[in-house]
């Protein structure tokens, strides 16, 4: 039995070798980076205007998506206890996200939008969730 665990271990270890050796290392370096253009979006203020709110929306890179995990959770260091605080997280992205919007609103103002336009501005922020989902996904292959 310590015979085959050892075989297939030595097997795995030659496979994941050799998927390492077959990639394509990347030529053109900026896919790399994130887009330095932030993308314009354009949210209806209400179900019944046909008026809207022009949003300018930049792509975060890796460093930021862990600040906006982060924002999300806050430890408690005497009773060990994690609370997930989504407000918190939401509030850092309007932060660091929206680069500008048209007409001009500040984060306070943009933290008091209608659910209505709140619900479709998170739609178009970037998902935190979405890049450790990716990760798992990574990890199970």
């Amino acid at each position: 039995m310590i015979f085959h665990q050892h075989t297939l271990v030595c097997l795995l270890v030659m496979k994941v070798e050799n998927m390492l050796t077959d990639k394509k290392i990347v030529t053109d370096k900026t896919l790399l980076f994130s887009l330095t253009e932030p993308k314009v979006h354009f949210i209806r203020v209400a179900p019944d205007v046909d008026e809207y709110l022009k949003v300018w929306v930049k792509e975060p890179t890796w460093l930021e998506v862990d600040k906006a995990m982060n924002s999300l959770m806050k430890v408690d260091t005497r009773s060990q206890n994690l609370d997930l605080d989504l407000n918190a997280m939401y509030r850092y992205m309007v932060e660091n996200f929206i680069v500008k919007t048209e007409p001009s609103l500040s984060t306070l103002d943009l933290i008091r939008l209608s659910p209505f336009v709140g619900n479709q501005l998170k739609e178009i922020l970037p998902n935190p969730f979405e890049s450790l989902s990716e990760d798992e996904e990574k990890n199970e292959d």
